[in-house]
Order: C-alpha cells, then sequence, then structure tokens
C-alpha cells in the first residue's frame, strides 16, 4: 500500500474521506511498482470541491491529475478516472520508459488499445527559434498576454538565468526557473 499525504484547505478531512481518497487513489498503484508518497489536497472554494493528486510513480515520472465539482466524493472519482485515461493514453511510452521495472507487467494487460510502436506519439508540427530577451518577470507576462501564451520564455534580467511564466487555470501566474544538471 502507498503512503498518503491527505490535506484539505477549507473541508475537514474526516476518517470517512481519508479512507475513499485511499480506496480510491490506491487504485492507481496496480499500475506500478514502487510509488513513491501519493500527496493529495481536498480543497472547498464557493461550490467547488476541487481534488489534486500528485503521485510520483517511478524513476522520475509524475503523475498528476485535478478535477473539481460540486461533490467531494465526485471530484475524487473524476480525478482518478483522469489519472486512468492518462495512463492509457501514455500507455506505449511508459512500457518503454520501464521495461527494466516500474511499470507492472499485469497492468499492461489492462489496457485495450495498442498503440503502434513506430509512430510518433507526440508529432511536432511547428519549431521556433528565438533570442531571449533579457526581462523583469512581469514585463514576461505582459509580453505573454500581448501575445496571448499560455506561457511564456525570457531571461530573468535579474538572474540572467533562463525562466518560464506561465497562466495557471485559476487565472494567477507561476514562474519556472530553469536549473542546468
Amino acid at each position: 500500500m502507498a503512503a498518503f499525504t491527505i490535506r484539505g484547505k477549507n473541508v475537514e478531512v474526516t476518517p470517512a474521506l481519508r479512507d475513499y481518497v485511499e480506496k480510491r487513489v490506491g487504485k492507481i498503484t496496480k499500475y506500478f511498482d514502487n510509488v513513491g508518497e501519493i500527496a493529495v489536497l481536498l480543497s472547498v472554494e464557493g461550490k467547488h470541491h476541487k481534488v489534486e493528486v500528485t503521485a510520483p510513480v517511478a524513476r522520475g515520472v509524475l503523475l498528476r491529475g485535478e478535477e473539481h465539482s460540486e461533490d467531494m466524493y465526485s471530484s475524487i472519482d473524476l480525478v482518478i478516472e483522469k489519472l486512468e485515461r492518462q495512463i492509457r493514453k501514455q500507455k506505449t511510452k511508459l512500457e518503454r520508459r520501464f521495461r527494466q521495472g516500474g511499470f507492472k507487467a499485469e497492468a499492461v494487460e489492462t489496457f485495450a488499445q495498442p498503440m503502434p510502436e513506430d509512430e510518433d506519439i507526440y508529432p511536432v508540427v511547428k519549431t521556433k527559434r528565438f533570442s531571449l530577451q533579457p526581462m523583469d518577470v512581469q514585463e514576461a507576462i505582459m509580453q505573454m498576454n500581448l501575445l496571448n501564451h499560455h506561457f511564456f520564455v525570457f531571461r530573468n534580467a535579474e538572474t540572467e538565468e533562463v525562466n518560464i511564466v506561465y497562466g495557471r487555470h485559476d487565472g494567477k501566474y507561476a514562474l519556472i526557473e530553469v536549473e542546468e544538471g
């Protein structure tokens, strides 16, 4: 059984809710060996009951899902369905990555749709080259919004390192600071 960290934001994590989360989220562990600690955040904002699940499943692969509905138990079910769809969709790539272990053999048999091995799973339709302009984070967000993009790559004028800003689903912004290595 995987270890869980279950937190509540504006909601009490009752024993019944904790049991339901562990039972339902535990379903994804059947696909992998050596699942790390699964983090689950349950939150309520108005009528929205949101569930976020982050699971380190093996060797640098992080499985993440987020769903919301008007009922916490429904949100839990929805996020599990989403995570299982992600696993099915990524099946071929995951199998290749875990040929030396990590992806359980019996889980492979549960996937109904085989994907062609030779076909590009993620076809790249366009490649762009551009020079990184030094600017501060606020300028980068402004540029991203002016270009109507979902993310923007730039050289941070303060640190002289490559950074990425992106718009989050909640309308706020996030910054990624890239580290070499």
